[in-house]
């Protein structure tokens, strides 16, 4: 058997941040592939690196479950986060 904390994690690139609501805590993403409500993320970039799972999400103003690639989203984030940055999905 194999010790919990051995199991290695995958990110997959799901896609970049283009903008960024400060008062509101909403980014911007364009989707390069599915991303679902409750999936766990990370996103990074220069300044930026921080995990959290997806607990909303939009489309046009509009809540979503899921989103596929193309698509552009609105997405809550615990954290401050800047145009450019990289959203993954963990898979484990």
């Amino acid at each position: 058997m194999v010790e919990p904390h051995l199991i290695e994690e995958k990110l997959v690139n799901v896609g970049r941040v283009i903008h960024f609501y400060p008062r509101i805590s909403v980014a911007i993403v364009e989707l390069t592939s599915k991303l679902s409500v409750g999936d766990r993320i990370v996103i990074r970039g220069a300044s930026t690196n921080f995990e959290q799972t997806v607990e909303s999400m939009q489309i046009q103003h509009k809540n979503v479950e899921s989103a596929e690639a193309g698509q552009l989203i609105g997405l809550r984030v615990e954290q401050r986060v800047r145009e450019k940055d990289i959203v993954y999905k963990k898979i484990s």
